[in-house]
């Protein structure tokens, strides 16, 4: 008996399990190759499904630079039920500021220089928690008042 059979009380449901060697051997050397030129085929099928996807999402993707002294927002993490800047929930800020980046620290980590209110929050950021800012005077928010923990949540 088979431990597979010992152990659940049945045979084996995969192809290995359904022919005795002595069978194999009677049938000739057929499976071999079909079962190799199936895995061909699955390998080919995932390769042109990554590939397609892989399209997909290098459209979404973009290389971001920002120049030294220009003005970005800096993205505060959404957190569901915290009151920020006088909106909950949905409503919420996603983006604060517009500060200045005054040094480039490497390829994609910026200094941002803080108002004396969020000198506790660590001033260098990745590239992706920022987004450039365009100058429009009804964007600017007064964030004095607010008090952003060190990792920029937000208390009411």
């Amino acid at each position: 008996m088979a431990p597979y059979e010992a152990l659940y009380g049945r045979r084996c449901h995969s192809p290995i399990g359904w022919f005795e060697p002595k069978e194999a051997r009677l049938l000739g050397t057929d499976l071999v190759p079909d079962a190799l030129e199936k895995v061909k085929v699955i390998q080919e099928r995932l390769h042109t499904t990554q590939s397609r996807q892989k399209s997909y999402a290098d459209r979404k993707v973009h290389d971001v630079a920002y120049m030294v002294g220009e003005k970005v927002l800096l993205r505060v993490s959404l957190m569901k039920g915290v009151m920020r800047f006088g909106k909950k929930g949905k409503l919420s800020l996603r983006y604060i500021g517009s500060f200045e980046l005054p040094k480039k620290v490497g390829e994609v980590a910026y200094i941002l220089a803080f108002p004396p209110s969020l000198s506790s929050v660590h001033p260098v950021f990745h590239v992706f928690m920022l987004r450039k800012y365009y100058g429009d005077p009804s964007h600017i928010l007064d964030f004095s008042a607010a008090q952003l923990d060190e990792d920029l949540t937000y208390d009411v």
